[in-house]
């Protein structure tokens, strides 16, 4: 296949990107206008005409919509009554998403959304591209991000882990929500059974807050499904999904930081899972939004040993499990009765980690080269009880790392040393890259 190069003067995206712009809506009125029938008195040409405007919007929006590569950006103009010019440094970039909804794929068009520190996403995305010519923009953006020309070849990729539809839905099923709507919906039949009067005032919000726990389990099940990861050389690629698929590029070097996750009931069967922050705006994305998924997943469940394994690729020498030495003063006990004894904190010269959690411990391991600020802060209590927290800022916001009540003089110590320690990590030229060729 002949690759294009990028364009350098205007172009317009796909043609049949209006039919998925307006897809839904255009769908929406269909069925609403079938299932009335003849019951309504409404003539259907309020609705037709709902659907023809809504037709003509996405058509206008194609036609007012371009973009192109100048001067080391990716430059998209839009609007026709309010315009808005985008202009995204590629030097910026921490990712590209290629996401394909139900629709897009049914006609054979992506969308190439990329993901850029402190940028709205939603703007900075060409939705919608041909399926093959988008996979070609993705991979000629990367290498304009890493410096090299657009008409380098992708890099090959090897898959390095995968995790089948049953498993995640298992997964899921026994996250604490599922099993919190689960006994409440058990609950509610007990009393309906012992008391029906009584329990047929709650039943409306009981149904609906077991819906809405039906509906969120099924959009994480359904972008999580078929979960693969490979390793290139341009980065580390992510894909899944059910009904849109996602395939992701994250470059090395721009993780902000990985979280350890091992829920409750996950705990019998071993399995953990790892979720990666990268700078991105929190929830900027409609798209996001409507996934119904909070946090990407490097590994939706797997074992401890492969998460151990997947860790040590994405950061080299950094390790999730904390020993018992590494809680604050026994004297902590008194800010936290019961959450002391998981309050554990770590760091070496690249590293700092942790941990926090008793139902849900969790473990986040943030790099130094990417801590952009230390915040100290003490209330009255653990000013008396001679306790302070550290929080670890990164270009990331979907978690942080946070030293929960450590000792005051160990936490003026730690305040002093870790700036010099971050500096000092930026200097040795970011991550090491892993490479695509090497067994792990």
């Amino acid at each position: 296949m002949t690759q294009d190069h990028l364009p350098t003067q205007w172009s317009r995206l796909h043609p049949l990107s209006p039919l998925v712009r307006t897809g839904r809506g255009v769908v929406a009125v269909l069925v609403a206008l079938g299932a009335r029938g003849a019951a309504v008195h409404q003539p259907p040409w309020i609705d037709l005409a709902v659907v023809g405007v809504a037709a003509v919007a996405g058509v206008v929006a194609w036609l007012v919509t371009r973009w192109r590569i100048h001067n080391g950006e990716l430059q998209l103009d839009t609007g026709l009554i309010r315009r808005q010019q985008v202009r995204v440094p590629l030097t910026r970039l921490q990712g590209v998403d290629l996401v394909r909804p139900l629709l897009a794929r049914m006609i054979g068009v992506s969308e190439v959304r990329l993901v850029l520190a402190g940028h709205d996403t939603n703007r900075a995305s060409l939705a919608y591209l041909g399926e093959q010519r988008a996979v070609q923009v993705r991979a000629q953006l990367l290498a304009l991000a890493h410096g090299l020309a657009d008409d380098t070849p992708e890099p090959p990729e090897r898959p390095v882990l995968s995790v089948r539809g049953g498993r995640i839905v298992a997964a899921h099923l026994l996250a604490f929500r599922f099993v919190l709507g689960v006994l409440v919906l058990i609950a509610a039949i007990g009393l309906a059974v012992v008391s029906p009067k009584a329990a047929a005032g709650g039943f409306g919000f009981l149904f609906f807050l077991v819906l809405v726990t039906l509906v969120v389990t099924f959009r994480q099940i359904a972008a999580e499904w078929e979960f693969q990861v490979a390793e290139a050389p341009d980065g580390l690629r992510l894909r899944g999904g059910l009904l849109q698929t996602r395939a992701e590029t994250i470059p090395y070097g721009r993780v902000q930081a990985i979280r350890w996750v091992e829920p409750l009931w996950w705990r019998p069967l071993g399995w953990v899972r790892l979720e990666i922050d990268v700078a991105r705006r929190r929830n900027s994305n409609r798209g996001d939004r409507g996934s119904g998924v909070n946090t990407r997943a490097l590994l939706p469940a797997g074992s401890r040993d492969e998460a151990r394994w997947l860790l040590s690729r994405v950061l080299p020498g950094a390790a999730a499990e904390l020993a018992v030495t590494d809680r604050g003063p026994t004297r902590a006990v008194w800010r936290a009765p019961l959450a002391r004894r998981y309050q554990r904190t770590r760091h070496d010269d690249r590293y700092v980690a942790c941990s926090t959690g008793r139902l849900r411990p969790d473990v986040v391991i943030v790099p130094l080269e990417k801590v952009q600020s230390i915040r100290w802060s003490q209330g009255p209590w653990s000013r008396r009880l001679r306790l302070a927290t550290l929080d670890f800022d990164t270009a990331g916001q979907r978690f942080a790392g946070r030293a929960r009540w450590r000792d005051v003089d160990e936490a003026q110590h730690w305040l002093a040393q870790l700036p010099d320690l971050a500096r000092e990590a930026r200097r040795r030229t970011a991550t090491p890259l892993p490479s695509a060729s090497t067994e792990g």
